[in-house]
Parts: C-alpha cells; structure tokens; sequence
C-alpha cells in the first residue's frame, strides 16, 4: 500500500462513469470572457455566468457547476500564436479563449481528502463514510503544477449535506502502520505502542484488529488528529467499537488519502430544473 504517496491535494480527476461506464475523455468546450479576471487551475469546478465559464468554489454550493476544468487554449495576445495551457492565467487579453471541461454528471472523480477546510496537509477518509457525503474546499491552485489543490474535506462527514457522495476508498495508496494494544476498548480511547515517533496520524484513520493475519475492522477510526509521541504509550481518541479492540492481537492503523466520488443529484447544473 501506499503507492504513490499523496503528498497534497490535486482537485478532481475524472476516472470513470457509475455503472461500470468508461471515461473515455469526452469533454465540451465553453468560452471564457476576454480579460477575465480569476485563475482557473485544472481539476477545478466551473459554472456558467451570462455564457461564460468562471471558477466555481469545490464545495461547489448553489447546485451552479457545470463540469470541472481540465485546461484551456487562446490565441497569445503577443505572439499571435496558439497557446495551450494547463490552467488559465487571469487576466488574459484574448478573445478566443476556449476552456475544456469534463461536464457529464455521470463522472466519477478521484480526489484527495484534506486534513482541514485550509492548507494542504492530506487527511484520511474512514470507512464509516463510505455511502456518506463530503464537502470540498475552496483552495486556490498551484501557479506552479497549474494543478487545482481541491480535496474534500474529511473532518466534516455528513449523512445528507455535502455535494459529493463517498462511492469507494482508493486502495493504492492507503498507508498501514502496525501497533501493539496497549488499554483501552475502542469506545473513547485507545492506547497503543509501537507506533514511530514524529508520525501523524489524522482523523478518520481507521482501526484493524489483525487476526491470523487478516484485517478486522473494529469499527473504529480515529475523531482527533495526533503526532505520535511516544513509541511505547500513545493515546488515541477514537469514535464508538461496534467490535471490541482485541488485546490479544496486534493492530494495525489505515490512512485513506484518496476516495472515489460522484455529485450528490441536484448538485450539477444538468440535473436542476
């Protein structure tokens, strides 16, 4: 697990279709108003303002996006040359801008989850919000990447708000770490060792008896964040066990950084009235 390390948000890349559809790369293209105004970075979502596209912040409220951003090409003002670019730079004197978005409601994105509503400290998705919804950020990207740093936001799960609907954790690039039960049941708090010193572990990191060699979700995950401490007694805050924290077997902690979503209905422009 693991492979490749996340290291900071990316925004949302579409990867698939629910039902088993294949993303085969179809996109539309939209104009963007000569001179405007705002950096638009690839994996952002976008609305439609007087026939224009304009960024649209990732918790995408007011049901207005129409896609998410995916590059944009015009006619360089200077050099009278076409210029593709990954993102699009504000400002652009040009008036044959042209964005490329990904605009099917359909669309399964993959994307990061954030530690917290700002930076770009990467979180982890339990799998008690599989089924559950998420809000995004409202980061700004990367001049850099022209990459978006959009990410859902992890530590505000919800059953019914949040624009996007948890559909599955991304196994890739999970992180496990190993531990050894020390006290606690799993109810409120749980104290392990083992555990490698400077190491964060973030909330909704979820929790593993390790039977035989076979993980058991204890059902589990942690509610705060920690930097571990002390190899030989560290303290856990945990949400309620449905399964009793085994003290005869080692346990083992699972980071999820990356999940697969979908737009919860009503939250596309295509799918309101």
């Amino acid at each position: 697990m693991a492979y490749p390390t996340v290291s900071a948000p990316y925004g949302f890349k579409p990867v698939n279709l629910i039902g088993g559809q294949v993303f085969a790369g179809s996109t539309r293209e939209y104009p963007i108003s000569y001179n405007y105004n705002t950096n638009i970075f690839y994996g952002d979502f976008v609305q439609l303002t007087n026939g224009y596209i304009a960024i649209l912040a990732n918790d995408i409220a007011g049901a207005a996006a129409v896609g998410v951003f995916l590059g944009c090409y015009y006619t360089n003002p200077t050099t009278k040359q076409r210029l593709y670019s990954q993102y699009y730079p504000a400002n652009v004197t040009a008036g044959d801008i042209t964005a490329i978005v990904c605009d099917d409601p359909d669309t399964v994105f993959r994307v990061a989850v954030a530690a917290a509503t700002t930076g770009t400290a990467i979180g982890s998705a339990s799998s008690l919000l599989l089924g559950k919804n998420l809000g995004g950020n409202t980061a700004t990207g990367s001049l850099t990447t022209g990459n978006s740093l959009g990410a859902l936001i992890g530590t505000t799960p919800a059953t019914s708000t949040g624009n996007f609907r948890i559909m599955e954790l991304v196994p890739d690039t999970q992180v496990s770490s190993s531990a050894t039960y020390v006290s606690g049941t799993g109810t409120t708090t749980l104290t392990l060792s083992g555990l490698t010193i400077g190491q964060v572990i973030p909330i909704g990191t979820d929790i593993f008896n390790v039977i035989g060699g076979q993980l058991q979700f204890t059902g589990s995950s942690t509610t705060a964040a920690v930097t571990v401490a002390s190899a030989t007694s560290q303290a856990l805050s945990v949400t309620a066990s449905t399964v009793t924290i085994s003290t005869a077997n080692s346990v083992a902690l699972v980071q999820t950084p990356e999940v697969l979503v979908k737009i919860t209905f009503g939250s596309h422009r295509y799918y309101v009235a």
